[in-house]
């Protein structure tokens, strides 16, 4: 029996796999977690072989908390369920430490897929994205700005993006202001921004929130 974490902070996603998932003889849903908070006590907890885990999540985000579980737990698959498309956040959620990577549009005979692709220890993405996987791999130069961000740089640059103020910002993350405003002011040089109504806007743009 493969047992699996749902975790998405909507509850309606959440009773729909559940409700797929009760016809499959092999997967139970023996636990949910709408926050990251509920995430890392369900790894501490509970006996899982795979986490479903979206991006967008209260409290840290998921590409944030990938790290996290890995510390806690490395025999966990972790796969990416997400309303955020490959192309912006695929690639970095496998350098964390992501087992795979699928979109929520998808059906669920390719979640199924994927699921038995990362437990028996494999990389999954969809088909479509695989080559482009693989050339960015092999790829130096041509990156999109947002590329050059570290995970750190990435976090703040969500957060700034999402209107969170710097004291809030050193809050979340158990940072000083100060750290803060070094990594806002490397987020704009990098990226080649002047404010916040910039980075923002190209947030956006590039669907990074």
């Amino acid at each position: 029996m493969v047992n699996i974490l749902i975790a998405d902070d909507h509850a309606l996603f959440r009773e729909g796999l559940k409700s797929l998932f009760s016809i499959e003889n092999d997967f139970k849903v023996i636990a949910e977690a709408g926050n990251s908070y509920e995430i890392l006590d369900m790894v501490k907890n509970k006996q899982l072989d795979v986490i479903l885990l979206d991006i967008t999540l209260p409290g840290k985000s998921g590409l944030d908390l990938i790290k996290d579980i890995r510390k806690l737990n490395k025999r966990i698959s972790i796969l990416m369920l997400t309303g955020h498309p490959e192309d912006r956040f695929a690639f970095r959620a496998f350098r964390a430490g992501a087992s795979g990577y699928l979109t929520k549009e998808k059906t669920f005979d390719e979640l199924n897929k994927a699921i038995r692709k990362v437990i028996s220890g494999g990389k999954y993405v969809s088909p479509e994205f695989g080559e482009e996987l693989a050339n960015e791999i092999k790829k130096q130069d041509g990156r999109p700005l947002y590329e050059t961000l570290s995970d750190r740089e990435m976090q703040v640059m969500r957060l700034i993006a999402s209107g969170k103020k710097v004291i809030e910002i050193a809050r979340i993350l158990s940072l000083s202001k100060s750290t803060i405003n070094t990594y806002r002011a490397r987020i704009l040089e990098k990226l080649k921004l002047r404010s916040n109504v910039d980075l923002t806007h190209y947030a956006l743009n590039n669907d990074l929130l």
